[in-house]
């Protein structure tokens, strides 16, 4: 049983961030720092969290500006989880990158694993272009090349719409996840244009960053039937990583018929063993 703490930081506007520390099983290899999607908080990735200490890293996860308890603690009102508030998307980006440099002051010799999750994914590309050498390998899930071609901004449920449709198929193939999305109290179903607005949301875009200065190994992990990015757009992505940013090392692992939420698709032990491969291919196994 891995021990688990939780603490908070203050960022530049003044609110506090909470976050999770959980610490590997034995002796550490690495550091995980994991960023959550839109709508949502760190608590409903349990089983990746426990896949990753138990293989030896620590884990920090924090819930983003307006998410989960830091959202609750900022605004009072559970109505208005996912608001971002002052600051907005580069407040948010600026205080994931806030815990980078607490994780690497508690570890310094410790290789960091940053793995972002959908709008977390995004705030990863973004720490990535504008930090390439603080991090030793970039791992994104259900995300997509930030262009307003390739980014879907169209209900993303509509191909499952219909008169007995729970609303949330995009999400996985699995019904209980939906339910579980719907009855917890720190997420929300408001759409990101509606919580972020459009002039923050399109603060999203933005390529990878131009001949990075470091060589990060970079897994892009994608749904076929996600309606987010998909497999074009992460291709796409993967692409650019290599042309513009000179990555040598880019995988893309497309899951045939899995949906947005891989970590919670029916196939999400395929997904975390995927993973693990990938992390002991780039990450020193312990002594």
């Amino acid at each position: 049983m891995t021990g688990m703490r939780t603490t908070e930081f203050i960022d530049a506007q003044g609110i506090a961030t909470v976050y999770d520390v959980h610490d590997a099983a034995g002796e550490a290899r690495g550091v995980v720092q994991l960023l959550h999607g839109v709508g949502e908080h760190a608590g409903r990735y349990g089983a990746l969290i426990d896949a990753l200490t138990g293989a030896g890293f620590h884990v920090y996860a924090d819930d983003h500006r307006g998410h989960g308890r830091t959202g609750i603690r900022q605004h009072g009102d559970p109505a208005r989880l996912g608001r971002l508030g002052a600051g907005g998307l580069r407040a948010a980006v600026a205080a994931c990158a806030q815990l980078t440099g607490i994780i690497r002051a508690e570890h310094p010799d410790l290789p960091l694993v940053l793995i972002g999750h959908s709008w977390g994914s995004f705030l990863a590309q973004k720490l990535l272009s504008a930090n390439a050498q603080t991090y030793d390998a970039v791992v994104l899930s259900g995300s997509a090349h930030l262009t307003p071609a390739d980014l879907n901004a169209a209900p993303l449920n509509a191909r499952w719409k219909g008169p007995d449709a729970d609303g949330l198929e995009w999400l996985s193939r699995d019904p209980a996840v939906w339910q579980a999305f719907h009855d917890d109290p720190l997420t929300t179903e408001t759409p990101l244009l509606r919580l972020f607005g459009p002039i923050e949301a399109a603060r999203l875009y933005g390529r990878p960053r131009r001949d990075l200065p470091r060589d990060v190994p970079v897994l892009l992990m994608v749904g076929r039937d996600d309606p987010v990015g998909g497999p074009r757009s992460v291709h796409k992505l993967a692409d650019a990583y290599r042309r513009r940013s000179g990555l040598t090392d880019v995988t893309t692992l497309v899951y045939p018929d899995a949906r947005h939420e891989l970590f919670n698709e029916t196939n999400q032990a395929e997904v975390r063993a995927d993973l693990l491969a990938w992390l002991d291919r780039h990450i020193a196994p312990r002594a």
